[in-house]
């Protein structure tokens, strides 16, 4: 059995490592380099209970689970870390708080720790490019396959029911099955199937070198940055760097990964943003300053499942800013459903994309 898995992201390489554990043939196609886009500029954060109440509950807790485990199977470190988790403010200029000093002694004073969120049972961090870049150097250890070529259709059988392959610039890759997982992107494989819409959150972010000053907590925090509110996550990794986002907002997406930019505004409101939050968050001590796309469906809920009306055709995208955390479990569920028929440990039933109405796009047909 061959499956083409379109996309080189987080979803895309651990979909490709569960299918190459079962013995399939797979072969990922990624225009631009493995993590390029969200899976290699996110936060890497992982919780293993805030999804309770949700649908995405059981696939929270499976993924969080396997996060914890895969180091112990793969080679490779991608930092993969317990950590404790706090919610929290900055103190206005009015507040008598303005002065008090933190809790935590790397913060500056008037940054208020609420109360604690997580604890490095319930929570924890890796580095979301090194974690997608070995979970596909594992799957290719395993037999799978990288070609570096653009996907460009779907190519179908004589009456156009069934997916027989994929179209990549001027060739043709036979398959058994098709994987659309490209983030975002996958909206423009509407093209050739039927699919809800997708949106883009937009999330900038800077990365600091803070070396052994940080300790192991992350920080979920309101302040106000010319006189809007905003949320403020701050994810302390063990290679020493320290991740800092803010001001997320929503809006159209280019339609190639490599054009996607920080938008200098919202960089220079990140960057005072973090001045504000810790000394250690100098200019001198910037590591990157970056912005990645989260893909984001009408209901909330990813798209995981067989696309309808189409056989062997699956997408699997739109987890937000959950992405990291529910690669794992969603790779591993998708794999059985292609290979099985059916799901182990959790339920794809809630994601099914067929729960949404698709876009009205006249389709084109490759054959």
């Amino acid at each position: 059995m061959r499956v083409v898995i379109c996309g080189g992201g987080v979803i895309g390489a651990c979909t490709a490592y569960f299918l190459s554990r079962h013995g399939v043939d797979v072969i990922v196609v990624e225009r631009t380099e493995v993590a390029a886009a969200a899976s290699g500029k996110a936060g890497g954060f992982l919780a293993r209970d805030w999804c309770a109440g949700t649908p995405l509950d059981a696939l929270a807790r499976r993924s969080f689970a396997l996060h914890a485990q895969l180091p112990e199977e793969i080679a490779g470190d991608w930092g993969h870390r317990p950590m404790t988790a706090y919610s929290g403010f900055v103190a206005d200029d009015n507040d008598p708080r303005r002065n008090t000093p933190s809790a935590l002694d790397w913060l500056s004073d008037g940054v208020v720790i609420a109360q604690r969120i997580g604890t490095t049972e319930t929570t924890a961090i890796v580095h979301p490019q090194k974690f997608t870049s070995a979970m596909m150097n594992a799957a290719i250890v395993q037999g799978a396959e990288l070609r570096r070529t653009r996907f460009t259709g779907i190519v179908r059988d004589g009456d156009g029911a069934r997916a027989k392959g994929v179209e990549v610039d001027d060739s043709i890759i036979e398959a058994d099955a098709v994987v659309i997982a490209m983030g975002p992107w996958s909206l423009l494989a509407a093209n050739w199937m039927s699919l809800p819409a997708l949106y883009a959150q937009r999330s900038p972010s800077i990365v600091y070198d803070t070396g052994t000053h940080v300790s192991a907590d992350a920080l979920f925090l309101e302040t106000k940055i010319y006189g809007e509110t905003t949320s403020v996550e701050v994810f302390p990794r063990p290679d020493g760097s320290t991740y800092v986002t803010a001001c997320p907002d929503t809006g159209a997406f280019p339609t190639d990964p490599i054009d996607v930019r920080p938008e200098p505004n919202s960089m220079k409101w990140v960057e005072e943003i973090s001045g504000r939050l810790s000394p250690l968050f100098r200019p001198e001590k910037i590591i990157a300053k970056q912005a990645c796309y989260r893909p984001v469906t009408e209901d909330g809920l990813p798209l995981i499942g067989r696309v309808p009306q189409d056989e062997r055709l699956y997408v699997a995208t739109g987890h937000s800013v959950w992405g990291i955390l529910n690669a794992p479990a969603t790779g591993e569920a998708l794999a059985e459903l292609i290979v099985e028929g059916a799901t182990r440990n959790v339920d794809l039933a809630p994601f099914d994309p067929a729960r949404l109405k698709p876009l009205d796009l006249p389709r084109r047909r490759l054959r």
